[in-house]
């Protein structure tokens, strides 16, 4: 079994624990997940953000679930929009995550730069090349806490070739697979 540490601090009556965030989010960090570029908006109004925490509610009737932090510059623009796809990346996209995740500062329209997009129903960017892309309509978002639950309604998957990209621990990889 391995080692854990808490290092979260309860209270006086040890019923409820006030947990420190980085813990959490190191918690979190242990997790390998598919890499998605979640995008949103038009023209000079087009923004992303890279994201671990796609995922489809439900497929009868197709329906995704993203996260996503309400203070980012893709919130605004996912409400005002209505629309947002789901481009789950491939491992040779490793930049496009680390552009829409800012990385070197890049916003906005510029982290579309340096690669091939296209759109489907909802007037979402697309990526050419992804892996798969899910392009939603929004259903619904409930704003708890930091981020804003963001429910979309599918109206359109595309399907492509290759690995999905997954992140684990702060680092970029790929899957592969147990022998037996």
């Amino acid at each position: 079994m391995a080692n854990l540490t808490n290092i979260g601090f309860n209270d006086d009556h040890g019923t409820r624990a006030i947990v420190d965030p980085a813990l959490l989010k190191t918690a979190m960090r242990s997790v390998a997940g598919a890499v998605s570029v979640i995008t949103a908006g038009v023209g000079p109004d087009r923004t992303g953000a890279t994201v671990t925490s796609a995922t489809a509610l439900s497929v009868e009737p197709p329906t995704m679930i993203v996260n996503i932090n309400r203070a980012s510059s893709s919130f605004p623009v996912i409400s005002r929009h209505g629309h947002f796809c789901v481009n789950i990346l491939a491992g040779e996209h490793h930049d496009i995550a680390n552009r829409f995740a800012g990385v070197g500062g890049v916003k906005g329209e510029a982290r579309y730069d340096g690669a091939a997009w296209t759109t489907r129903l909802s007037g979402a960017p697309v990526l050419v090349g992804a892996v798969a892309a899910i392009d939603c309509e929004v259903e619904e978002i409930i704003e708890r806490h930091s981020h804003g639950i963001i429910i979309g309604r599918v109206l359109d998957v595309t399907i492509g070739d290759g690995q999905s990209l997954v992140y684990h621990n702060g680092r970029y990889g790929g899957f592969s697979p147990l022998a037996g």
